[in-house]
């Protein structure tokens, strides 16, 4: 059995199993899910300790490796652009199930404010996060880190990968000797990480069983039910942005056949569901691109860490649908000109969202403010709390096939020639 179905039996499993103690209220085998939490962290931890090392190595080996600076450039133009276009997209369609669905409009007073009591405290924590959140110079200036080594430390992955970028850079223009040393040295780092991260997948399966059974047990379906439309909006709102943007961008950019790229790439998405984290997932996602896809390591070192910290294309339409959401449940008209404004703000306040799990609900706060709904930013983002979890790990599985349908039309604009493929298979052309 291929590893992404056996994860995909596991997340089922593991599903299954959290609503079946929940429902019928089993305390010990919700004790017993619970408990085994640990092994999806301890996963996500080992994963995640791999995800620096294979970066420098990636991106250093990729950039050096290039000779060629202007390509650089425009490798990292395309990619950008293409990152900002998308998520832009995303937050309109956000807007556009939202007008059409009005999610909000079916909760009755007693019921949103029952919601909002029951996470008042943990969205007034959120707000003083908020309320640190750099500035906009702030952030441009943190992109060039003081101190690799602290970037490297703290996961802060945007300092980290434009330093490793700038010295792949000069690493490129040295003496051929000298650089092809550091190449050597940064290539068996790369595939020594790349040998870890074989090893930690074979207990992908299990940790994700783990994962999903907890989550699961542990918040059931109550919190679900009762904001239903609203999770069905966003989740409707990100299917059509796979399926139509991702979709047209795979067939007509990329020039491959979306089902068989799903089908290949699904590895990712399912760690990434499991996870809620695109960093943590960064390696397989690294793996998988060429793996399966036969994008070069010079595309993908770029493209892919790039991605897992600014392709936040789920995260912008899930705030999008949540403005729209808590606008409507309060009675406030959002005309065309405050979209706009969402579409504008939320674009640039995903891309700055950590990748990591939650990070949306800090940014969503930036987005009601924008729009004038600052006097039920607290009430509104408790109201939301409830389900955040469950369409975090939906929407980081979004942002993850964005991140290789990127690598993909990044990879084939630069003319290469893609194709399905694994470790144990020939190369062969894809079918277009």
């Amino acid at each position: 059995m291929q590893l992404y179905n056996k994860i995909l039996l596991g997340l089922i499993l593991g599903a299954v199993v959290g609503a079946v103690a929940n429902f019928l209220d089993i305390g010990w085998l919700q004790s017993f899910l619970i408990a085994l939490e640990p092994i999806g962290t301890a996963f996500i931890r080992a994963i995640t300790m791999i995800v620096i090392p294979l970066v420098v190595a990636s991106l250093m080996i990729g950039t050096a490796s290039l000779g060629d600076l202007t390509k650089l450039g425009r490798i990292g133009g395309k990619t950008v652009g293409f990152y900002l276009c998308t998520t832009a997209v995303a937050v309109t369609i956000g807007l556009l199930v939202s007008n059409v669905i009005k999610p909000g409009s079916g909760i009755d007073e007693a019921t949103r404010d029952q919601l909002a009591g029951d996470a008042m405290d943990e969205a007034a924590g959120a707000m003083t996060l908020a309320e640190e959140a750099p500035t906009v110079i702030e952030t441009l200036l943190s992109v060039i880190p003081r101190n690799p080594v602290q970037a490297a430390a703290e996961l802060d992955l945007l300092p980290l990968i434009f330093f490793t970028i700038i010295f792949g850079a000069a690493v490129s223009v040295i003496a051929p000797k000298r650089r092809d040393a550091v190449i050597t040295f940064f290539e068996g780092v790369n595939d020594a990480s790349m040998v870890i991260i074989d090893w930690v997948m074979k207990l992908a399966p299990y940790a994700v069983f783990a994962l999903i059974g907890a989550v699961v047990a542990r918040f059931g379906t109550d919190l679900l039910q009762s904001l239903l439309v609203y999770s069905l909006t966003v989740v409707l709102g990100l299917l059509l942005h796979l399926m139509i943007t991702y979709g047209l961008a795979v067939r007509f950019l990329a020039k491959l056949n979306f089902w068989q790229f799903l089908k290949r790439v699904a590895k990712a998405p399912l760690v990434a569901f499991s996870t809620s984290s695109s960093n943590a997932t960064l390696p397989v996602t690294m793996e998988t691109a060429e793996e399966e896809l036969g994008v070069s390591k010079p595309v993908s070192s770029f493209v892919l860490p790039l991605g897992a910290t600014i392709n936040m294309d789920g995260t912008a339409l899930y705030q999008a649908v949540a403005v729209m959401f808590i606008a409507q449940i309060y009675g406030i008209d959002i005309g065309i000109t405050e979209q706009l404004v969402v579409v504008l703000t939320a674009t640039l306040a995903s891309i700055g969202a950590a990748g990591v799990p939650s990070a949306g609900i800090i940014t969503l706060i930036i987005v009601l403010n924008a729009v004038g709904l600052g006097q039920h930013v607290q009430a509104g983002i408790a109201l939301i709390l409830g389900v955040d979890r469950i369409l975090d790990m939906i929407r980081t599985s979004v942002n993850v096939t964005g991140d290789l349908t990127a690598s993909a039309v990044i990879a084939r604009s630069e003319g290469e020639e893609l194709s399905f493929r694994s470790r144990d298979e020939e190369r062969v052309a894809a079918p277009v």
